[in-house]
């Protein structure tokens, strides 16, 4: 029997899924899976034609480079080479003042009894969560498994100054559904204990439940997985294979099932308050420069 899912069909189906996404929030596995959900056989023989097509498709300008995210390889910082302009500079400069004269903001957390921070199991995933945390005002970590001892004991250092201000530290965990996705929250909040913090960890996603209600595909279990053997579940299904507009709903759900708006609000007054005292401090100060 033919095989339908031939590099022309990925392609053409590929262009229409990547319309619909801004450049960088797209993986080449959230695309794989996209099309699983179009009829596309799942296995590892399709992933790999679906990156092949992918690498055609750019070279030949189907589709462009900047579409899909790879935040497993990155560069840290950036060689600084431009030529710098005086005028440019001091034009640059006036803006810069005369914007800081209406940046006074209060931080969207602070009066807020609980402190969150989203945690996801890959980082390749990190530009799905990026804007909603942002726009939130949560940190957004990637773990990448199980997360290693110095990434926690880095978190104590935050949790322990918000714990002692009063409030509930929570994470909002994001991981796969399969034995270790189930497994990692409780890992978390184990080595968090052993250290002397005291946070509550909330598996969002990926759950059995989730993965019945919206079809996903499940994947058989990794052989490298040594908890699959006594696991129940349906079979392995990866983060990845939620759309991308579901996973930021969730977030969203997730964030405004713990934030008090009335407290926001309050905080809105305060800030409007202060931002009058800010500007006129500021002006009193640019005039003695």
């Amino acid at each position: 029997m033919k095989d339908l899912f031939t590099k022309e069909w990925i392609t053409r189906q590929a262009i229409d899924v990547c319309d619909r996404y801004e450049p960088g929030v797209l993986t080449l596995r959230a695309l794989h899976y996209q099309l699983v959900g179009l009829g596309m056989t799942n296995d590892i023989n399709h992933y790999k034609r679906v990156v092949n097509a992918m690498i055609d498709a750019r070279w030949t300008g189907v589709i462009d480079f900047e579409v899909f995210s790879d935040l497993d390889r990155s560069m840290d910082g950036s060689t600084k080479a431009d030529i710098v302009s005086l005028d440019e500079s001091i034009e640059e400069a006036k803006k810069s003042i005369k914007g800081w004269m209406d940046v006074y903001y209060l931080n969207r957390w602070e009066n807020q009894p609980i402190y969150p921070e989203v945690w996801i199991e890959k980082k390749a995933l990190q530009g799905v969560f990026s804007n909603p945390c942002r726009k939130a005002g949560i940190g957004l970590g990637a773990c990448k498994g199980y997360p290693s001892l110095t990434f926690l004991y880095e978190a104590k250092g935050r949790f322990e100054e918000r714990i002692n201000e009063g409030k509930t530290v929570m994470i909002l965990y994001f991981g796969d559904y399969d034995p270790s996705g189930e497994d990692i929250p409780r890992a978390i909040k184990d080595n968090l204990d052993r250290m002397g913090v005291d946070v509550e960890v909330r598996r969002i996603a990926l759950m059995e439940h989730q993965v019945t209600a919206w079809g996903l595909p499940p994947a058989p279990t990794k052989s490298t997985d040594t908890r699959s053997v006594t696991w129940n579940g349906l079979g392995q299904v990866e983060l990845d294979a939620v759309r991308p507009e579901k996973l930021q709903e969730l977030i969203k759900d997730a964030v405004d099932d713990i934030f008090d708006e009335e407290l926001f609000a309050e905080l809105k007054e305060r800030e409007w308050e202060e931002r009058k005292d800010y500007r006129l401090v500021l002006k009193e100060f640019v005039k003695t420069l």
